[in-house]
């Protein structure tokens, strides 16, 4: 039996770039994170992760703030606390 498998797959060349960038100062390659994605999907038998459609409010929150829309911006953690009431 095999020792190795392989997965082939099509991606967007600069998200690919972008993630290899990410994973290497984490110390991965690409096919130790896949490996990771893998085992984990065994062991929690689905995804390690949710994976949902949002909600109509949701939804309009992530592109307003996405587009800058009814965003508060803070200087400094103390803004952001006193803002919040904390």
């Amino acid at each position: 039996m095999s020792k190795t498998a392989t997965i082939r797959t099509r991606i967007e060349p600069s998200l690919k770039i972008e993630v290899e960038d990410i994973l290497a100062q984490l110390g991965l390659t690409a096919s130790e994170t896949v490996q990771l994605l893998y085992r984990q999907i065994k062991l929690q038998r689905g995804l390690p992760f949710d994976v949902r459609i949002p909600n109509a409010l949701t939804a309009r929150t992530l592109k307003d703030s996405k587009a800058g829309r009814n965003v508060k911006r803070f200087g400094s953690k103390k803004a952001l606390f006193a803002d919040l009431g904390l």
